[in-house]
């Protein structure tokens, strides 16, 4: 029952890191660790209010749908259980949160015993050394679609990165920066630190999960959004506007188009 609801909670995501590295520069890249899940929203702003209010604390919190269409909110980026625990029990004692759920990291070591056979790809196993649980990634299936499909799944909700706390131009590059936590991986805050990282694409090489980057010049970056096939990529267009789904040839964005970037 446990890894059915582990499963339910993440959108499925899967990192390639069993038995293999990122492709990509490892610079301003890292594994996210323990993280805490908080709620089960059936409307979008009850979970934009909490995500706020943690922001407000200076806890950098991101919302997000579910498969089963309601809403969660994901937080943290601990190096054992045991912290996350502690950080989520503070505010508990708060009255910020109540029930809440910790998310295991993806698995980046060996097993315990190499020689014994693995847990099948998405089961919960263990990391090597300290015995604390982590997810076996799904090896067969490659993150950047895995990315993909994530972003699609925001598309029309209103999204508010930080709420009124932080500046415009915050949302699409936070907006990134939840999806790719939701899969596992850590990636800069602002969409031109995004740009400095990861891979260098031509945009004829675009695919599934790389980040397209417009601006005015490779020195000022004011927008990021996730390539999501056929020409089209996933974005926050602006503060509070819904996620949506624009073509990277459309007559605004192509002439904007400066890069993009694989991380994986």
């Amino acid at each position: 029952m446990l890894r059915r609801i582990l499963f339910t909670l993440l959108p499925f995501c899967s990192l390639l890191w069993w038995g293999c590295a990122l492709a990509a520069p490892a610079t301003g890249l890292s594994r996210v660790g323990y993280s805490i899940q908080v709620g089960a929203f059936a409307e979008v702003t009850n979970a934009e209010r909490l995500t706020t209010t943690l922001q407000t604390k200076g806890v950098e919190a991101f919302y997000f749908k579910k498969e089963n269409g309601v809403y969660a909110v994901r937080f943290g980026d601990f190096p054992k259980k045991d912290v996350a625990r502690k950080s989520a029990e503070k505010l508990v004692s708060e009255k910020i949160i109540s029930a809440y759920y910790i998310a295991p990291p993806y698995c980046v070591t060996p097993m315990d015993k190499p020689s014994a056979p693995a847990p099948p790809a998405g089961k919960i196993g263990k990391v090597a050394k300290k015995g604390e649980e982590c997810i076996v990634p799904k090896a067969d299936r490659e993150m950047g679609g895995i990315a993909a499909r994530t972003a699609e799944r925001f598309v029309g909700i209103p999204y508010r990165w930080g709420g009124t706390n932080v500046v415009d131009g915050m949302d699409c590059s936070g907006f990134a920066r939840a999806v790719f936590n939701l899969c596992g991986v850590n990636i800069p805050r602002t969409s031109g630190e995004q740009f400095q990282t990861g891979q260098t694409i031509d945009k004829g090489e675009l695919r599934d999960g790389d980040l397209v980057f417009f601006g005015d010049s490779a020195s000022r970056i004011n927008h990021v959004g996730i390539y999501v096939g056929e020409g089209r990529f996933v974005h926050a267009p602006r503060r509070g506007d819904d996620i949506k789904i624009s073509r990277v040839d459309e007559s605004y964005f192509e002439k904007r188009f400066i890069g993009a970037r694989r991380y994986f």
